[in-house]
């Protein structure tokens, strides 16, 4: 594997101090977030450094009971050759569910949901890693992810899991030490029992990142300083194998320029210091070789229909009862699942947010709870800009604010990014507005 070196995940908010941080030999950034024909002039000018730019992808889903949407790989494709990666990375989850398979209307998760690790499960993951590696033009490597639960009936460790994942396809693995964490913390799983399964040849590189501990469960926030404990699985990893890179994530409430190159520089350190006393990768026992990262080979059963639709039955039931409020599924921990729920809605209003800024500078105080009550019972089933306005239309016919203002700036707002600013300025663009208007009850 082509060494990295110590990386930083490039966001906008950061990307002067990410520019001036010495010793950043490679970034990586959020795939669906970049055009490949106006790529920000702050990764351009890192690429003519040198600097090395990893697309990571988030939306395709790979876990799910469907195969990869060809429109999804190949927007993935696109980056990695107008970046010129090295390769590309993608999550071991799934991230939506319902559809044509099971007859029922199509929902999105909006977070990165756990993949069941049954030998089911593992083949339809199988299945799909390979379509993606013969539609992408670099190598895949694939990502643990943070879960609050499990699934019932699992047959197989992380760490087992993983390794079979790599045994059979070939895939590089990204192995994210802050999700290694997080799921010892909530499902007491002991991250060095899953390092010692890790088929570490196949190693690509190493996600490190910030969260927090609250009421017994431990939040992946990718918002706060990384912990110790998280700095001491990082440690865990370096002394069984040389990481090829490392890289920090922080996605939000993003501290001073000095704190965050000291954050690198304590990674750094972990990684040397842990690398001193290194047992060579091959020392501990394993189930046999891996093959040779990349290489592809397709061993292990092939998931048919009948496991994808009752994969997809499985992880519909799960994803409407996160997201529309239907009943949990039979042998979930129902008190898990709850958490889950809370903060997929919190999250999708702070993207709605973050997307539409005007209608939290509009609502005030308001808006949170305003948005809560509005996505309760209505799931994802679109992106996040239909759903910013799904959620003004429904406040100015259902919830309408008490302050005549308020309520014009919603209704503007609404008109504009609805497509209907071009009616502005034409002769009856006013008698149009009156129109609408009475249409949303005014």
């Amino acid at each position: 594997m082509e060494r990295l070196g110590t990386g930083i995940g490039w966001r906008p908010a950061i990307a002067e101090a990410v520019e001036a941080m010495a010793g950043i030999e490679w970034v990586e950034v959020v795939a669906e977030n970049v055009c490949p024909g106006h790529l920000p002039d702050s990764l351009r000018r890192l690429r003519e450094r040198g600097v090395a730019v990893v697309p990571h992808g988030v939306g395709l889903g790979l876990g799910g009971a469907e195969r990869p949407d060809p429109v999804r790989l190949a927007a993935l494709a696109e980056r990695a050759e107008a970046l010129g990666s090295p390769l590309v990375t993608e999550h071991i989850a799934f991230v939506r569910a319902g559809g044509e398979r099971t007859a029922s209307r199509g929902l999105e998760a909006g977070h990165l949901l756990p993949v069941p690790r049954t030998r089911e499960g593992l083949a339809v993951l199988c299945e799909n890693v390979r379509i993606a590696q013969d539609q992408l033009p670099v190598p895949l490597a694939v990502e643990n992810i943070a879960a609050l639960f499990s699934w019932p009936g699992e047959e197989l460790t992380e760490g087992q899991f993983l390794y079979e994942l790599a045994d059979r396809t070939g895939v590089r693995l990204l192995i994210d030490v802050a999700n290694l964490h997080t799921n010892h913390v909530n499902q007491g799983e002991d991250p060095a029992a899953a390092l010692d399964a890790l088929p570490l040849e196949a190693l690509a590189y190493v996600h490190v990142a910030g969260g927090f501990e609250r009421d017994g469960v431990w939040h992946d926030s990718h918002a706060h300083p990384v912990p110790e404990p998280v700095l001491a699985v990082l440690a865990e990893l370096a002394s069984r194998v040389r990481p090829p890179g490392v890289l920090l994530e922080r996605d939000e409430r993003f501290p001073s320029a000095a704190e965050l190159e000291a954050e690198v520089a304590k990674i750094r350190r972990t990684v040397a210091v842990a690398g001193r006393d290194r047992v060579p990768v091959g020392a501990g026992a394993r189930p046999g070789p891996v093959p040779a990262p990349g290489a592809g080979a397709a061993t292990g059963p092939v998931a048919d229909e009948a496991a994808r639709t009752r994969l997809a039955l499985a992880q519909t039931a799960l994803l409407s009862a996160l997201v529309a409020g239907t009943p949990a599924p039979e042998g979930f921990d129902r008190g898990r699942l709850r958490v889950q729920s809370r903060m997929l809605t919190a999250k999708r209003g702070s993207v709605v947010a973050s997307l539409a800024p005007e209608l939290e500078q509009i609502l005030g105080d308001t808006y949170r709870p305003r948005f809560l009550r509005y996505a309760a019972g209505r799931p994802l089933t679109g992106g996040y800009r239909a759903d910013a306005l799904a959620f003004a239309l429904h406040t100015l016919r259902e919830e309408p604010p008490a302050e005549r203002a308020v309520r014009r700036a919603l209704r503007d707002w609404w008109i504009e990014r609805s497509g209907r600013a071009s009616l502005v300025g034409r002769p009856w663009a006013r008698w149009a507005r009156v129109a609408r208007f009475a249409l949303l009850g005014r």
